[in-house]
């Protein structure tokens, strides 16, 4: 399984303070009651959650705000810079199973409490929006799963903080370091009766391990949701965030070829409608989300200079709604209203402006699924499952989506097998490509058609009671239809769906937690892809991780990762095209160790650790010639 460090930073920490202040809970004018309480997990699962099966014989992995805090775990990333993502170029950019490289446009999705959040002008996204410190828990979709979500392969979906239960809830956390990396966050939230709400902010900037490769990271959020009714709850979240990160430029190069700096703004809103009934459950959300990704300083030739500035926009209405009518049986129903638009301005250092206009499309996208459970969980028991997804586009050929899926248990033993189509269209970026990049495209891009995969998927997982949990895992995706460039001869240029690529591999996991206050963590991924050349798909991946707490007060986190060769750069949209550039495998350690005790007299609770990233000051790169750090010191408190 491919779970290597979301960062890069590679800190080595001193006095490190997090504080967290909770209020007792509001008293109850009733007679006190005895409760049996369960046996509290002491540590977390270290690097994920765990991988949770559905009833469609679909898998996401999850990471919560635990491992983030703990070490940071993550999906497989690229980036430059020790805080934040360069957006422009082969900059921060994400992976998952070998999908995710192409640029312009992308296989996988970036979403904020279900909402886009990518830049839409060129299709992919742009990791320095997706502000961890809002994140509940982090949620990855490997695979196509239309009962969940469209228009994209696989998904990454940051889920908000909520406050849950009565009482109030503080958080602070400070850090300094090397390099002048300095980090501040913290939250607040409350449950008052039928009201609650939450609400934080971030700022992080360093100056980076090499000259311009600072960067900086802004967000604040918010959350207030009132009941209702004992059967529906109205709630309203919005994040904002203002970034930058400058490209360093390979080491030893020209500065004058380094590629700039891009800066991403956003603010987004969610409005969410949500019912829970005895039968029913779901919801109604609307949501607007617009803001800039600013490509600055870019050299078009060695005496011009590009300020790009491109807007984004995303709204639209998801429904959602599950029914349980029968015994066993559960059906899905949903509706999927998107509207997706972008624009830019372009200023040149030799006083030449130019813009794009914009263009935008709707994607209405109704699904449904059914699934059925024969026989007892704690028994013999098979679930088979069905379902669809319908996608009508205004400006390309409606699709649709099938998957079904099966399920067979005996105990804590379950055997899953399932098929799934996906679908992604093409997006802005065909547009302005056609119409300003290269405009011998002329209309070719209107007779293109959606991308498609289909996914095939059989595993196998076994719980040993409460010690342990294991993961077996064997996919492949035969993806066909990828738009490219086929360039002259003969001219003119055009857009086509030619590509094929097939991806397949194995993934195994294993969650172990011998004692209450000891867990550990293993997974390895084996990958095979053809073509051979695909970027930033390794053919081997392992990490480990452990979480444990000792001598009452004091708490060790580690996590270690092996990569293997992988080729770097972007899956090009141009027929034929290879990728040649390559990186070694590298093996990188990571730590944490914590003194956790309670400040009695103000209610709180504290942590002071010492926390450390490549503590073996290992030598890695995700692009040649950009070098990561190695062991950087900080000081939190």
């Amino acid at each position: 399984m491919m779970w290597p460090r979301s960062g890069s930073m590679s800190l080595l920490a001193l006095f490190f303070f997090n504080l967290l202040l909770m209020s007792t809970c509001y008293a109850q004018d009733q007679a006190p009651k005895a409760y049996q309480m369960e046996e509290v997990r002491v540590v977390a699962s270290p690097i994920i959650q765990g991988n949770q099966l559905d009833r469609y014989a679909s898998q996401k992995t999850t990471v919560s705000e635990d491992q983030i805090q703990d070490l940071n775990a993550g999906v497989n990333i690229s980036r430059y810079n020790p805080i934040g993502s360069f957006g422009g170029a082969e900059g921060g950019a994400i992976f998952i199973r070998g999908q995710g490289s192409s640029r312009p446009g992308s296989e996988i999705k970036t979403l904020v409490d279900g909402v886009p959040m990518y830049m839409s002008v060129w299709n992919h996204p742009l990791l320095d929006m997706m502000s961890i410190n809002a994140a509940h828990t982090i949620e990855v979709f490997k695979s196509p799963q239309p009962q969940y979500f469209g228009n994209a392969f696989a998904v990454v979906n940051i889920v908000p903080k909520r406050a849950e239960t009565e009482g109030f809830a503080t958080r602070v956390q400070t850090a300094g370091g090397s390099y002048n990396t300095f980090i501040a966050n913290g939250d607040h939230g409350a449950k008052l009766g039928p009201w609650d709400y939450y609400v934080g902010g971030a700022y992080r900037a360093s100056d980076g391990d090499r000259d311009d490769s600072d960067g900086e990271l802004k967000d604040a959020f918010g959350r207030i949701g009132y009941q209702l009714s004992p059967n529906w709850n109205l709630s309203v979240f919005s994040l904002w965030n203002d970034n930058y990160a400058r490209d360093p430029g390979e080491k030893g190069a020209d500065p004058a070829l380094q590629q700039g700096k891009y800066e991403t703004r956003s603010l987004m809103a969610v409005a969410t409608a949500a019912n829970r009934y005895d039968k029913a459950e779901g919801y109604v959300k609307f949501y607007r989300n617009g803001g800039e990704g600013d490509w600055l300083d870019h050299p078009l030739s060695a005496s011009v200079k590009e300020d790009l500035y491109n807007d984004f926009l995303f709204y639209g209405v998801k429904a959602r709604e599950t029914f349980h009518f029968w015994k066993g049986g559960e059906i899905i129903t949903g509706l999927d209203w998107d509207y997706t638009e972008g624009d830019y301005k372009q200023d040149l250092s030799n006083g030449t402006t130019d813009k794009w206009n914009g263009e935008d499309y709707i994607i209405v996208s109704p699904y449904a699924a059914v699934s059925q459970l024969i026989g007892q969980k704690d028994g013999f028991f098979v679930i088979p499952s069905a379902g669809a997804r319908y996608y009508d586009n205004n400006e390309f050929n409606a699709e649709w989506a099938p998957h079904a899926g099966v399920i067979l248990g005996y105990k804590e033993t379950e055997l899953h097998a399932g098929y799934s189509k996906g679908i992604i269209y093409p997006g802005l970026d065909v547009m302005v490509f056609s119409e300003k990049t290269i405009p011998a495209l002329r209309d070719s891009w209107k007779d293109l058609n959606a991308e498609k995969v289909d996914h095939y998927e059989i595993g196998i997982r076994h719980r040993f009671g409460q010690l342990a949990m294991a993961d077996l895992t064997f996919f492949y995706d035969d993806g066909k239809d990828r738009y490219v460039i086929i360039p002259p001869p003969p001219p003119p240029p055009v857009y086509e769906n030619v590509e094929k690529y097939q991806t397949k591999g194995v993934e195994a996991t294993l969650s172990v937690q011998p004692l209450k206050n000891l867990a550990l963590f293993g997974g390895v991924t084996y990958l095979e892809t053809d073509p051979s050349d695909l970027p930033y798909a390794p053919e081997f991946t392992a990490s480990a991780g452990l979480n444990w707490r000792f001598l009452e007060h004091f708490k060790l986190s580690l996590d270690c990762q092996y990569v293997s060769d992988f080729y770097t750069g972007s899956q090009a949209r141009r027929l034929n095209t290879e990728n040649t550039t390559e990186v070694d495998n590298y093996f990188l350690v990571n730590g944490k160790l914590s003194y956790l005790f309670d400040v009695a007299s103000w209610g709180m609770n504290a942590e002071l650790f010492l926390a450390g990233e490549n503590l073996t000051d290992a030598d890695y790169e995700y692009r040649p010639n950009y070098p990561m750090p190695g062991i950087l010191m900080e000081n939190r408190s």
